[in-house]
């Protein structure tokens, strides 16, 4: 599942990997020595412990984090995670790559991201109420509108953050709709935030696709993932002409040479739980999606699924990176030699995090944009970020990656030296 086996919760290995991404960059931009030295730490680690009283009487405890990476261009940003081996430094991570992803689409924000030890299956709906709630009054204290804003992310919903919205508004005895985005509707969620992060990632290969003169009807598309992001993607991509002729879940992968329906896939899904319940299609182990003959391959998954064992493998014409670093940095490194291009993570999934901040606007505002203003703002801030980072690679003749990371880290990088030096003193 990863480099040398690296998965979720062996995330010493994760942060370092994505962490070894940078040298190259400071050396490219010839970064200050101050803002090197800022950017290879986070601000802020919390370790928390969430006691949750069970539906029997028992209780339980589960650990818990929330990681600030950098704020220097803003509050941090970033998703919360339910997942039975997330840890304090895959949480870092994703923190990292929040704070990139942010500066290369130009957001007022710096990353964050919090997880929850937990198997969120095992709970029942009122557990996980209680788990929401009691991890956010851990965190509260680093939290805010204008300090921390956590959204969705793997096992969390709109349900999950109504009800952090909820506990935070109760702790501070004020209405704080701000303070949390990816809520439901009614408590002033944003239109077009569901299928945001499959919705971005769509207009990012639209521009490739069209830079590259090519058209969609022509190009035959993998997904591995089936959760929310992906699922949007697929849908989507469908609609728009692309051939889907592959999607995987954890359980296996189907395909169909002449293409499938993502919203029958869907349908099959949600009557037994499993992808390979759609009708006419073959199966396969998931990890034989990653090994098709396709156009392209979206990693809609989780951290670290091509890797230096399996990344030979690949015969995908082109990545598209959905998930958070679903390469690690040695497959990227060869998938670079192999010239088979890769739209990072840090352009290709932003969609979600600028939907995140139209509802933190819409929220401090007190307004409320019609789904079609908020896909057109989208699509116009992504076409505007994506054409620089597709530019610059070009231009420098660079991979896609370090085109996004050259252009996060010197916005990051201006902002640190912009504070001046005797932020120590302050």
């Amino acid at each position: 599942m990863g480099d040398n086996a690296v998965t979720p919760g062996t995330g010493t290995a994760l942060f370092e990997d994505a962490r070894s991404r940078l040298e190259d960059v400071f050396d490219a931009l010839a970064l200050h020595p101050d803002a090197r030295e800022r950017l290879m730490q986070p601000s802020l680690a919390l370790q928390v412990s969430v006691p949750v009283r069970m539906d029997d009487g028992s209780l339980k405890v589960f650990p818990g984090w929330r990681v600030q990476y950098d704020t220097s261009l803003g509050p941090a940003k970033g998703g919360v995670r339910f997942h039975p081996q997330v840890c304090q430094q895959e949480v870092t991570t994703l923190s990292f790559w929040m704070a990139i992803k942010c500066a290369v689409v130009g957001l007022p924000y710096g990353g964050g991201k919090g997880g929850v030890q937990v198997d969120p299956k095992a709970l029942s709906l009122l557990e996980l109420e209680r788990l929401a709630r009691g991890y956010v009054r851990a965190i509260a204290d680093v939290m805010g509108p204008d300090r921390d804003i956590p959204a969705p992310d793997v096992n969390t919903n709109a349900t999950v953050m109504g009800w952090m919205a909820d506990e935070y508004a109760h702790i501070v005895r004020a209405q704080a709709p701000a303070a949390v985005t990816g809520k439901p509707i009614s408590l002033g969620g944003s239109r077009g935030r569901v299928a945001a992060t499959g919705c971005g990632a769509l207009q990012v290969l639209n521009l490739w696709v069209e830079r590259k003169k090519r058209r969609p009807q022509d190009i035959r598309i993998a997904v591995q993932g089936f959760g929310n992001a992906a699922y949007h993607f697929a849908r989507l991509a469908h609609a728009e002409g692309y051939k889907v002729v592959a999607v995987s879940d954890s359980r296996a992968a189907i395909y169909a040479e002449q293409g499938l329906d993502p919203n029958e896939v869907k349908a099959a899904k949600a009557r037994n739980g499993k992808v390979s319940d759609a009708s006419n299609v073959e199966i396969f182990p998931p990890d034989t999606l990653l090994t098709l003959d396709v156009d392209v391959l979206a990693l809609g998954a989780l951290e670290n699924q091509i890797h230096c064992d399996n990344v030979d493998e690949v015969r995908a014409g082109l990545i598209l990176e959905i998930a958070n670093g679903p390469l690690t940095s040695a497959a990227d490194a060869t998938l670079a030699k192999r010239g088979i291009p890769v739209l990072p993570d840090v352009l290709a999934n932003t969609g979600g995090v600028i939907v995140s901040y139209f509802e933190w606007v819409q929220n401090r505002t007190g307004d409320h944009w019609l789904e079609t203003d908020v896909h057109n703002r989208m699509t116009l801030r992504l076409q505007q970020a994506a054409t620089l980072v597709l530019d610059r690679a070009e231009k420098e003749v660079i991979t896609y990656r370090q085109a996004a990371y050259h252009q996060g880290i010197e916005r990051i990088s201006e902002a640190i030296m912009a504070r001046g030096n005797c932020q120590e003193c302050q």
